[in-house]
């Protein structure tokens, strides 16, 4: 008689594995997405990313007031989990609401409640860090058109400036990035959509 096979346990050391799949599952890019669009998506978040990395240092400075601090980290994850929902412009649960939703698990997103927070977003986000935030670097003053006050990263020199500028460069890409992801992803959605007659003769229609 042949032992029988030995059956492994499901174990903790699996899990990781198992969420590590749920999470590609689930961020996976839908049929019809580009590579171009993969890449401009996955470029969102990491634009802003940096400009976190300068910020959070000053959160834990000596002499921060323990509002600014929290007002500083929560500030950057907001921004950061802001931009990572450019995902959901590529992935499935941009075009379908995934299991976690309650009551609308399954269901299709309607295309309109995401083209148009997005496109909102993008304008916005393009206003401030792309146009006003260059004109205001080039005439020396705030994003309103004031006086930069005294500490401003703007009035500093050195490597010190040459940080703050790579830091926060990228994020004048992240409006711009945002349009053509909305834009790419209001195509698709419209072309999946749209019926197509092709070859044959629309229903109700005689020649």
């Amino acid at each position: 008689m042949q032992p029988l096979p030995h059956v492994e346990e499901p174990s903790a050391v699996s899990r990781p594995g198992r969420y590590r799949a749920a999470w590609r599952a689930a961020h996976e890019p839908v049929a019809g997405v580009s590579r171009g669009m993969r890449l401009v998506a996955y470029a969102v978040p990491v634009t802003v990313l940096p400009a976190g990395i300068w910020r959070l240092p000053a959160a834990f400075g000596d002499g921060t007031p323990a509002g600014e601090r929290a007002y500083i980290v929560l500030l950057t994850v907001v921004s950061e989990a802001l931009a990572f929902t450019a995902i959901g412009l590529i992935a499935r649960w941009g075009e379908v609401f995934p299991r976690w939703v309650p009551f609308l698990r399954g269901l299709r997103v309607p295309p309109r409640a995401v083209i148009v927070p997005a496109a909102a977003g993008a304008a916005v986000l393009t206003l401030l860090f792309t146009v006003l935030f260059l004109v205001s670097e080039v005439r020396g003053t705030t994003i309103g058109g004031g006086d930069l006050p005294a500490g401003s990263p703007s009035l500093a020199t050195g490597w010190e400036a040459a940080w703050f500028y790579v830091c926060y460069a990228p994020l004048t890409l992240w409006g711009p990035l945002l349009a053509v992801l909305t834009v790419a992803y209001a195509k698709r959605r419209r072309a999946a959509d749209e019926p197509s007659y092709s070859g044959r003769r629309a229903p109700g229609r005689s020649d």
